[in-house]
């Protein structure tokens, strides 16, 4: 059984939507448990994230997916919290070699939803872990899935505030591609951190 935890943060709840389908197309491959965590405003205190025991689970999953609203350019401050504590995982690599990816809302199809993306990419670079985007072309020709064609991961916009069909089987898909990594022979072993000479 391989477990991919979805770490978001969700003001409006259509991030939550996107989490929701995210797992949708986890649990379509056999042997895949999806836990979710929702971060709440009760989980940041004076300006900390605190859930020691929300750490202790991720060092056990498989594959850690990052959801956040893109607010003002960027992700929401409360997943940003999430992940300025998250150094204490950092500095162990407990996630290195961990498969990630992640997913972003926006009010608008631009937004500068790519900066949010590439704030979650970032994360997992400094986590040593396994970045997974996109693998399609569509939303050029067809725009019934990822009509926005980003490649970063997946995002969709709430111009009528809730996401469209194509947002969401684009955040199924890329719960699917996930899955399907994590159990093909493409996840890394997980080995020892190099030691410098």
């Amino acid at each position: 059984m391989k477990t991919i935890a979805l770490v978001y943060y969700s003001g409006s709840g259509a991030t939550h939507d996107m989490a929701e389908a995210v797992a949708q197309g986890a649990k379509t491959q056999p042997d895949i448990q999806v836990i979710r965590y929702r971060i709440s405003g009760e989980d940041i205190q004076n300006g900390r994230f605190n859930d020691p025991d929300l750490f202790a689970s991720l060092q056990h999953a498989d594959a850690i997916l990052f959801g956040s609203p893109t607010y003002m350019g960027g992700p929401a401050a409360q997943f940003k919290a999430f992940a300025d504590a998250s150094s204490e995982s950092w500095s162990e690599q407990g996630w290195r070699n961990k498969l990630a990816a992640g997913f972003t809302v926006g009010g608008s199809q631009g937004g500068e939803q790519d900066s949010t993306l590439n704030y979650l990419l970032i994360l997992a670079m400094q986590h040593g872990m396994l970045w997974v985007g996109m693998d399609m072309p569509s939303g050029y020709h067809d725009k019934r899935i990822n009509p926005m064609g980003r490649q970063l991961g997946a995002s969709g916009h709430t111009p009528e505030g809730a996401l469209s069909e194509a947002d969401l089987k684009t955040a199924s898909h890329l719960g699917q591609r996930v899955a399907t990594l994590l159990l093909s022979q493409f996840a890394a072993e997980k080995s020892p951190v190099a030691e410098i000479a």
